[in-house]
């Protein structure tokens, strides 16, 4: 080794292997860290604290290779050289050699890397029109050409050019806590080095990773991680992030990392396309090793499944990150990029276009991160990768004139006007915001209040969706699709199989009490066949034909066709985790006709949201609509209207009336003229 530093941010090492000789250029990832992050620990008594962050050094870096096209590095440097090296299309691995006294490391080839077994578990066996593979494919690192690369960069940038960005929060369970010897500061070091090199995978797809919290269960668990499937974790671990994580720290997805080898040979589990929601916003993985760099792949392909992407196999067969079975790959394949493509297209990820909060980042301040932070009016990446005309990639500031760089309330480097509409509602029981004309960003996403009546009193809101029976067989059987009797649900429910079920406890499938029979599977009637699953069953009851289906996703994808929480199950109630509830369970607590005067509805902070005709804080006055979270429902075009009523009638008007004045007097002088000459 060979080594240069040329600055606190940018360091060289020449490394020289049988192949030749390398130029290391490592970049600081400083997103990664803040001055003012908190760790979340607990106390003895369980009581949570928040106390700076004691990972005083940053030593967390992304890179190139000098002279290598399309070369990717994400390396630590904390203890040694560790990380991922990407040089002419192969994957490489680096670490310290452990004997050495002289800083030898091993540089070494990842495809002739074993692990463990490991299979997907999918359920079933295969399908006619088959996703996924079968299970008990052995765990094995492999290496992937530069050309896929090249080309989902090429292609998908060229389609989603804008980045998006993940707010994520990490949460590390307590026995991982004890395999780090109970030491906070090495389960953040390894988190830390952890998230960096997920980041580095997903540069490809135009997506940057962002950390903004990490919490450790320093006391004990918070939910149970050893009862039950992965299916039964990661459904408590949604619940806990839902009614406590997100009350104190705001973030567009949770993973949590338990201290155990798998859930019968399942290492993760996430929801598909819920990065943004509030109630299934999450994934979960196993870590009983020290290796980082296997277990990334693992979280980048749990986290891929919250951003709707779904597994390769079949569709692009060669070994990617969303393969079913955890092959060790670094790159995302082109059916990977499409589904994110079509998940944004399709109206999914709203959250993922606003650049994170300085205040919400784990990070340090650095021009060129795609980060502003406190000191930059901008900042749009390094020099050679901005093509944002309103940022100067060297200052991080704005260019002359311009008032912004980005931001949802930005558009051709000024801020759009107070009431432009920066978020549509996507749902009747969402609620639009609006720009304030005084900043780039929108407004935080807003909606009813849980449990609020619609779809004429038979549904309910649940975190800005409606959740009706119809539209939920809508979803899945396509237009026209209607909720079967509630016989059907009886019927099919008290199974306890793949197509009638009330979840699944310890790799089981539960039979619904007759009581909470609406709450299991979903049952359908006038279903198209065009659209039907490959797997569907039809029911007969009473007459009338019944579909289910089941998905057959794999065991770390949760099953789509169960009915959804919030759903109406009779009069006054609604489905919370597979049981008929009192709908009061949902939160709802706003009387309309006393804070809002009948005029509005109430929001998810409890603050009225006015009709058109009336304005907030409490709909009692004469204005424009909207509440105090969701910026001003009114676009003021007091300035354009003046500017339009001088133009075109007052100057119109003084020119005409001049003109008659100037015509006039001349007029009178010609006659003058003509009297003088007689």
């Amino acid at each position: 080794f060979c080594f240069q530093e040329h600055s606190d941010d940018n360091l060289s090492y020449s490394i020289k292997t049988r192949n030749g000789t390398y130029l290391l250029k490592l970049k600081k990832n400083k997103k990664l860290l803040s001055d003012n992050f908190k760790l979340y620990t607990y106390g003895k008594n369980g009581k949570l604290q928040a106390t700076p962050s004691k990972n005083e050094t940053h030593c967390y870096y992304h890179g190139t290779v000098e002279g290598i096209a399309d070369s990717t590095l994400a390396l630590s440097t904390c203890d040694g050289l560790r990380g991922i090296l990407l040089i002419g299309g192969r994957w490489y691995g680096m670490e310290p050699l452990n004997t050495s006294s002289t800083f030898e490391h091993v540089l070494y080839e990842l495809e002739d890397v074993q692990g463990i077994p490991f299979h997907c578990g999918v359920l079933n066996g295969s399908l006619e029109q088959e996703m996924f593979v079968k299970p008990s494919v052995k765990y094995t690192f492999s290496s992937n050409s530069t050309s896929s690369r090249d080309r989902l960069l090429r292609e998908k940038r060229a389609v989603l050019p804008q980045k998006s960005y993940v707010e994520l929060f990490v949460v590390v369970d307590h026995n991982r806590f004890l395999m780090k010897n109970s030491d906070p500061a090495a389960v953040q070091k390894e988190t830390v080095e952890l998230i960096n090199y997920v980041d580095g995978m997903y540069t490809a797809l135009n997506i940057q990773i962002v950390l903004v919290g990490l919490e450790i269960w320093t006391d004990s668990n918070h939910i149970p991680v050893m009862d039950g499937s992965a299916g039964d974790v990661l459904g408590r671990f949604v619940s806990w992030r839902q009614k406590d994580l997100l009350k104190r720290s705001r973030n567009d997805v949770g993973h949590l990392i338990i201290g155990r080898s798998s859930f019968s040979g399942s290492i993760g589990m996430a929801f598909v396309g819920t990065v943004c929601s509030h109630v299934q916003g999450g994934s979960i993985s196993t870590l009983n090793h020290n290796k980082m760099l296997r277990h990334a792949t693992v979280v980048a392909h749990e986290l891929g499944h919250n951003l709707g992407m779904k597994h390769d196999d079949k569709r692009c067969p060669a070994s990617y990150i969303m393969h079913s079975t955890d092959n060790g790959s670094r790159n995302f394949s082109t059916c990977s990029a499409d589904d994110f493509e079509a998940f944004i297209l399709n109206g999914g990820g709203n959250c993922l276009r606003n650049p994170p909060k300085t205040s919400n980042v784990y990070k340090e301040p650095v021009c060129g991160n795609n980060v502003v932070d406190n000191n930059e009016e901008c900042d749009c990446g390094k020099p050679q990768e901005c093509s944002n005309p309103c940022c100067d990639a060297a200052t991080c500031k704005l260019t002359p004139g311009s008032q912004c760089a980005q931001g949802l309330c930005c558009k051709n480097c000024k801020f759009k006007v107070a009431g432009a509409e920066c978020r549509a509602k996507q749902d009747v029981c969402d609620l639009p915001e609006y720009c304030n004309g005084s900043t780039a960003y929108c407004p935080d996403d807003v909606y009813i209040m849980n449990g609020y009546p619609c779809s004429n009193s038979k549904a309910y809101c649940y975190y800005g969706v409606c959740q009706s029976f119809d539209s939920q067989c809508e979803s899945i059987y396509g237009k026209g699709a209607r909720k079967a009797p509630d016989i059907c649900f009886e019927k099919a429910n008290i199974k306890g199989d793949r197509f009638g079920n009330c979840g699944m406890k310890g790799g089981a499938y539960k039979k619904c009490p007759v009581q909470h029979s609406l709450c299991g599977k979903l049952q359908c009637t006038s279903v198209s066949l065009q659209n039907l699953p490959a797997w569907s069953v039809v029911n007969n009851a009473s007459g009338v034909l019944c579909w289910s289906s089941d998905f057959d996703l794999g065991s770390d994808i949760p099953d789509p066709a169960q009915v959804h929480d919030g759903t109406a199950c009779g009069e006054n109630k609604a489905c919370v985790g597979f049981e008929c509830v009192d709908a009061r369970y949902l939160g709802y607590n706003c009387d309309v006709k006393e804070k809002c005067s009948n005029n509005g509805v109430c929001n998810n902070n409890g603050n009225c949201h006015c009709n058109s005709g009336w304005a907030p804080p409490f709909c009692n006055h004469s204005g424009y609509g909207g509440s105090v979270d969701s910026g001003p429902a009114h676009t003021d075009t007091s300035l354009r209207d003046g500017l339009l009523i001088f133009f075109f009638l007052v100057l119109p008007v003084a020119i005409l009336i001049a003109a008659a004045v100037f015509k006039h007097d001349a007029i009178r002088r010609k006659l003058c003229r003509k009297s003088r000459g007689q």
